[in-house]
């Protein structure tokens, strides 16, 4: 049944399928600023970051929120969070630069809502998380997350979720899946039963071709955050997308299955998976940005769908929330590639 099915949404996904000619002007004065503001950082702050990568993710957190990177304030920012941490905080490093962009980005007063962010951070640490650059990016997912539930109580339950993701997959889960924890707790399920359906979403998309570890456990949780949809339709959907982007020419790597994932809460996401096409090959061809074409591929879909967010159908459905917090997931996907890639989670700059 499943395969008949699939068969029909890939059908749907290409019928009438065209290439993009040209950008929607929207999308390319996305991609022209989202250059604009790496080539800015990078100018400013290259003798304090240790990977261009970094830049790459920041840049891309200003155009998805469509904030305007002042870059003096910006600074100011980042030294201010230098300078209220202790001399062992990974915020002494250049990971204080990412911070101060999700801050920036987020809130009206960032300085002052980085106190509270300092708390939220300490809450998750004594309920047993570990110190560090994940964490950090946990507790940023949990201040701008709104919640009935008191910050106690979400630590409380995002710890029992991280446990029970060590349980299902003791090897796989690491630090890494923090920020997925914190916006797991979100959703009103029984945590057994969160885990029984996240199982199922990493068994079964295994069964059809996508490659255990990591990045498929990623994107399982990934999907667990939208309650909208039917967890058989969004296996269908992920199968479709993936199948569907490769016909576009995008090379898939287990690193972008989380993208996969944001792409298939969309109903007809082919005309986002041309115009996601070339940006991607537009990127490509940048020589700023042409030897990170795994991560453009990641930044391409945050710019196309950040813009799609902006239909007013999106906005008045229930997906849009849904949407929303997985921009935030992938995000932390993306910013745990660079981590990995890189030593800005450890290189202590000045």
């Amino acid at each position: 049944m499943l395969k008949l099915l699939l068969k029909y949404y890939v059908y749907k996904l290409t019928t009438n399928k065209g290439r993009v000619d040209m950008l929607p002007e929207t999308i390319q004065q996305k991609v022209d600023q989202y250059s604009d503001f790496y080539t800015r950082l990078k100018n400013e702050l290259k003798w304090k970051v240790a990977d261009p990568k970094q830049f790459m993710g920041i840049a891309s957190m200003y155009v998805v929120k469509g904030k305007l990177l002042q870059l003096q304030p910006y600074i100011e920012l980042s030294d201010y969070i230098k300078n209220q941490v202790g001399m062992f905080s990974t915020l002494k490093s250049s990971q204080r630069f990412t911070i101060a962009a999700m801050l920036d980005t987020r809130y009206e007063n960032p300085k002052e809502t980085f106190h509270e962010f300092l708390d939220v951070y300490d809450q998750l640490v004594q309920g047993g998380f570990t110190r560090g650059a994940f964490t950090y990016i946990a507790a940023s997912a949990m201040l701008s997350n709104e919640s009935s539930r008191s910050h106690k109580e979400m630590v409380r339950r995002s710890v029992e979720i991280y446990q029970g993701m060590k349980k299902k997959h003791l090897f796989l889960t690491s630090s890494g899946d923090v920020p997925l924890a914190v916006l797991l707790a979100e959703t009103s399920e029984f945590v057994d039963d969160l885990m029984h359906e996240i199982e199922h979403f990493y068994t079964t998309l295994a069964q059809y071709g996508f490659k255990r570890g990591n990045d498929l456990q990623f994107l399982s949780h990934i999907l667990a955050i939208d309650k909208n949809l039917h967890g058989d339709t969004l296996i269908e959907r992920c199968l479709a997308v993936k199948e569907t982007c490769e016909s576009a020419g995008i090379k898939v790597k287990a690193m972008h299955y989380p993208v996969i994932g944001l792409l298939a809460l969309f109903e007809k996401p082919e005309n986002e998976i041309e115009i996601i096409y070339e940006v991607v090959k537009q990127l490509n061809t940048d020589k700023l940005f042409k030897w990170h074409k795994d991560i453009n591929v990641m930044l391409a879909v945050n710019l196309v769908i950040s813009e799609k967010l902006k239909d007013s159908g999106v906005v008045e459905t229930g997906i849009y929330t849904s949407i929303e917090t997985i921009i935030q997931a992938q995000q932390a996907a993306m910013i745990a590639v660079i981590a990995s890639t890189s030593a800005v989670a450890t290189t202590t700059t000045t």
